[in-house]
């Protein structure tokens, strides 16, 4: 009797943690598995646009995608801004964590880490459509104070030199404030007898940081490149706002190749084989750095 007690206690707290999963169950199926599944259908089809008929066609959407030169040109200029953007903010949030990790006032220490954090809170397309302002040529305020040191305006947005400066400079201003919070939180929990034991031992500041502090805030680096290189593959609102892509293609990322072939041009196919590929590319990424992290972090 007592085992019949426990299997049927065992199986109402089966069906409680059932139903209390069902409801993300649902979500999950329903905003993950279910578009994963018809963004593969999409890839191997072709859609009528009046009729909605589709036509098994295999490869050949991938092919089409494959061979036109602005896919590619749109992936080179996501990794371009995923390498300057990278480093912008987890080298510039590595030194504003460095810089704020001493002895402040406690006041003055919330006081910048509400101050740095603070952008990360507004939505990417208000911030975007400010630095617009501010990056405009003929009354932008950049260009004002440069034309008060005598020197020749920039084109922010519309020189192809320096377009995606100007985005990876809107992105860093937003997001450094969040790497910075936890490149900080990692650095308060190195343990200070190391840094004083390598003190004694004769180190500079560069030596300690580089042998004691690194390796102990590994963990943390590899979590900030991470989501900060995933973050740049998806890229889309702010360069949708401050450049639409151009001058020409020079800001135009993969995303935005992505929504322009499945619902500007209308398909959806070939925007259905930009975002397989773009999955493939983000899941080869993390995996190579999951598989550095093993040989890095100890």
């Amino acid at each position: 009797m007592a085992d019949c007690a426990m299997t049927r206690a065992a199986w109402r707290e089966q069906i409680a943690a059932l139903a209390f999963l069902t409801p993300a169950l649902i979500c999950f199926l329903a905003f993950l598995v279910a578009p994963l599944i018809a963004t593969a259908v999409f890839c191997v089809v072709e859609i009528d646009r009046f009729t909605f008929r589709m036509t098994f066609v295999g490869l050949e959407n991938f092919l089409y995608v494959y061979e036109d030169e602005r896919f590619w040109k749109t992936f080179a200029n996501t990794f371009l801004f995923i390498a300057m953007a990278v480093a912008g903010n987890v080298g510039l949030g590595l030194l504003l964590a460095g810089l704020l990790d001493r002895a402040l006032p406690s006041a003055l220490r919330y006081f910048l880490r509400l101050a740095y954090f603070l952008p990360v809170l507004i939505a990417t397309a208000f911030v975007s459509y400010i630095w617009k302002f501010l990056f405009d040529f003929d009354l932008g305020a950049i260009n004002y104070y440069i034309r008060l040191l005598g020197l020749p305006p920039v084109g922010w947005l519309t020189d192809t030199r320096v377009a995606m400066v100007s985005v990876v400079i809107m992105d860093v201003w937003k997001h450094v404030g969040f790497f910075m919070l936890i490149l900080l939180a990692a650095l308060q929990a190195v343990p200070r007898e190391l840094r004083e034991a390598a003190q004694v031992d004769g180190a500079g500041p560069v030596r300690i940081f580089v042998s004691v502090t690194i390796p102990c805030i590994a963990p943390a680096l590899l979590f900030c490149v991470a989501y900060a290189t995933i973050g740049g593959l998806q890229v889309y609102d702010s360069m949708r706002i401050l450049t639409n892509g151009g001058p020409g293609d020079a800001t135009r990322s993969v995303v935005m190749y992505m929504f322009s072939e499945a619902f500007g041009a209308g398909e959806l196919a070939f925007g259905a084989v930009s975002a397989f590929t773009l999955l493939v590319v983000i899941a080869a990424i993390v995996s190579i750095q999951m598989s550095l992290s093993r040989r890095w972090i100890r």
